[in-house]
């Protein structure tokens, strides 16, 4: 529970919300994996935003997600599913080729990171990854999946969805999951994201859509996004977010028009409306300090009182991450190192770009580290989407 703390100072809190869900108009779960609590406060009617037992088993099952994908029509990478490290390691060798390794069946966020892309076309490389790390891997990862590699543009499109329908207009987003630039270093999960909104375009008709009756089935309400690869060959859906996704929600809230408590009331009683939104696009950037992304209390203890400083009284743009406030001093609160996401739009990426990063340098404190590049590849890859018919 040391998550406890954050946000202390900006919200107030309750010690069991269960207390609490009779009185409450919209119940709300953040993240994946309360969809059986969720499913059963939808049963009598609560307004509730977020999870179901469905989507939960679609984000943190990837058999089944890709499964669901397969059954709804969309078209996916041939994948083999393996619970033996040796078995993978003698399928490699007989069936020569570049493949991504994924941890499979439930699986924590950490164990998600823990994913290789293989670079050499015989895929000795994954091969040397596997034998020298079956001991250790074997003993957390019980299932896990290689994927065909597809080389070509990884974009996500998600939606709203309110029980019965999706609701316009639909995200376009692209994340940036390594730390470093040039997509180098640890899988942070996400480091900044370029988006935009946008009418239904023919990924949203290929991949996400096709989930309109399975959704609808299960009452799921809220946000639901696919990320995919795309080629000239086709879209090839690869994964689920299930939930408000992190960063991505902020720097969608960067572009909503709409007050937020409106359009969650909306959602959660099923209305059907159209959201309104900036024109353009909106990028987020992840700001971090040691140890982020990992884990160090002694690092924590370094930088645990260091005060967030900002040059000029602007908070526009900011989101909180693992923070506090102290005596009206904003703080570290725990030993992750996300400190805070900086969003900012524009009507071209480069005047997002110029926004987004203006903000981040009224922001003063001690090594905070963040990536420069988001939205630095959109000319090409934008250019590829169009030529292929998928955005316009």
């Amino acid at each position: 529970m040391e998550d406890k703390v954050v946000y202390d100072g900006f919200i107030d809190k309750v010690d069991n919300w269960e207390d609490y869900k009779d009185w409450a108009d919209v119940i709300i779960f953040d993240d994946a994996g309360f969809g059986k609590i969720a499913d059963l406060l939808r049963k009598p009617g609560k307004l509730v935003i977020g999870c179901s037992e469905y989507t939960d088993k679609l984000e943190e099952d990837r058999e089944f997600g890709q499964d669901e994908m397969k059954k709804a029509g969309m078209l996916i990478l041939p994948h083999w599913d393996f619970a033996d490290f040796d078995d993978a390691i003698t399928f490699i060798k007989e069936n020569k080729g570049r493949y991504v390794f994924k941890p499979s069946g439930t699986i924590t966020a950490d164990q998600k990171g823990i994913l290789f892309i293989g670079q050499e076309d015989t895929g000795e490389d994954l091969i040397e990854i596997l034998e020298h790390n079956k001991k250790t891997w074997s003993k957390k990862i019980k299932k896990f999946q290689l994927q065909k590699y597809a080389q070509g543009v990884e974009i996500a499109v998600g939606a709203f969805f309110n029980g019965k329908d999706f609701i316009y207009p639909i995200n376009v987003n692209f994340e940036h999951k390594r730390l470093f630039p040039g997509d180098i270093g640890p899988n942070t999960g996400e480091q900044g994201t370029l988006m935009y909104w946008s009418e239904p375009n023919n990924i949203f008709k290929l991949t996400l859509e096709k989930m309109k009756d399975s959704l609808a089935a299960c009452n799921y309400v809220g946000y639901i996004d696919i990320n995919c690869i795309a080629n000239g060959n086709g879209i090839y859906p690869l994964e689920w977010t299930c939930r408000f996704g992190y960063p991505t929600i902020s720097i969608q809230l960067e572009g909503i028009l709409t007050p937020v408590g409106e359009w969650l009331w909306k959602l959660a009683r099923g209305e059907s409306f159209t959201l309104k939104t900036k024109r353009g696009f909106q990028i987020g950037v992840v700001v971090g300090v040691p140890p982020w992304p990992y884990k160090d209390k002694k690092e924590f203890e370094i930088y645990s009182e260091c005060s967030i400083i900002f040059k000029k009284p602007n908070l526009e743009g900011i989101h909180l991450g693992d923070i506090k406030m102290v005596d009206g001093d904003w703080y570290l609160a725990i030993d992750s190192g996300y400190l805070l996401v900086v969003t900012g739009s524009g009507i071209t990426v480069e005047d997002a770009r110029k926004q987004t990063y203006n903000r981040i340098k009224n922001i003063l404190i001690q090594n905070m580290y963040y990536r420069t590049d988001i939205g630095d590849k959109w000319s090409t890859d934008s250019d590829r989407l169009h030529t292929w018919g998928y955005i316009h």
